[in-house]
């Protein structure tokens, strides 16, 4: 599809809006039967001014929405701008707009997020099996898990972006939650073995391992944790400490996770359920 849609902040379009999905990914623990969650790990390395180091963080799985239709979201909000080429090229939704138009575009993300029509590709599918090759070199297979959507939610005060195809520009944030439940004895295997086997420490040293291999400077493992303790630590800060990453059982955890986390409160997060 040719498409006639800008690249790139300008003066007028400064508000940078990403659209994702997020998967709660679970399962039940085979010997102790607690809920646990499981998170990606990522190492990858930043540049820190005249250093270079390895940072790990676990965040949810999931991946970038993509949009079907862009000129059924032109039809809506008008003018607007992809963040990158990367991004106009494969229509992800991270795109420039003027800032008084962002209340429109919310609703056109709940509307359509909502009804899962095929205006916007929301499925967390094809990302979340791609993740599992990444992280475990596992492939996951549909018969293994089962999804459902469980809520939207808008996180509308803008921070700045990490992502290198607009690094620094002020981000806000619109995220469709899944429910991933595996109940896959295999899979739930891999997972706990993945876990066990690689530390924080081992995935930086496969990470300069990697760049020194001529490669990105990256590495992935799984992290499984209860999902109960974990709700009870972010229980234990408030809601405006929610927004930033923390430490948990000594792993960095990004400042997405509470947006999978039922009934834990974020200072600039809107929910919204979703029944279907």
């Amino acid at each position: 599809m040719h498409i006639d849609i800008g690249v790139g902040a300008t003066d007028e379009f400064n508000l940078r809006v990403s659209v994702a999905t997020l998967a709660k990914v679970i399962f039940d623990h085979p010997n102790h039967g607690r809920r646990m969650l499981v998170l990606e790990r990522t190492a990858t390395l930043a540049d820190t001014g005249n250093t270079r180091k390895v940072v790990v963080r676990a965040k949810p799985f999931g991946g970038g929405v993509r949009i079907n239709d862009p000129l059924a979201l032109q039809k809506v909000v008008g003018v607007y701008h992809f963040d990158s080429q990367r991004s106009r090229a494969e229509l992800d939704f991270r795109v420039f707009i003027r800032p008084e138009i962002w209340l429109t575009l919310v609703e056109f993300c709940v509307q359509h997020l909502k009804l899962g029509d095929d205006v916007l590709d929301s499925s967390p599918k094809r990302e979340l099996e791609e993740e599992f090759v990444d992280t475990m070199d596992f492939k996951v297979t549909p018969e293994q898990y089962s999804m459902k959507p469980v809520g939207i939610v808008i996180e509308d005060i803008p921070d700045r972006t990490e992502s290198v195809r607009a690094a620094g520009s002020p981000t806000v944030r619109i995220y469709r939650v899944f429910e991933i439940r595996i109940a896959d004895r295999l899979l739930v295997d891999a997972i706990l073995g993945n876990n066990k086997k690689y530390l924080d420490e081992d995935l930086r040293k496969l990470a300069w391992q990697d760049l020194n291999s001529g490669g990105a400077g990256r590495a992935n493992a799984v992290l499984a944790v209860p999902l109960d303790q974990l709700t009870t630590a972010y229980t234990a800060i408030s809601p405006e400490e929610r927004i930033k990453p923390i430490r948990y059982k000594g792993h960095l955890l990004d400042g997405n996770v509470p947006a999978i986390l039922e009934g834990i409160e974020v200072s600039k997060y809107q929910r919204f359920k979703v029944m279907r």
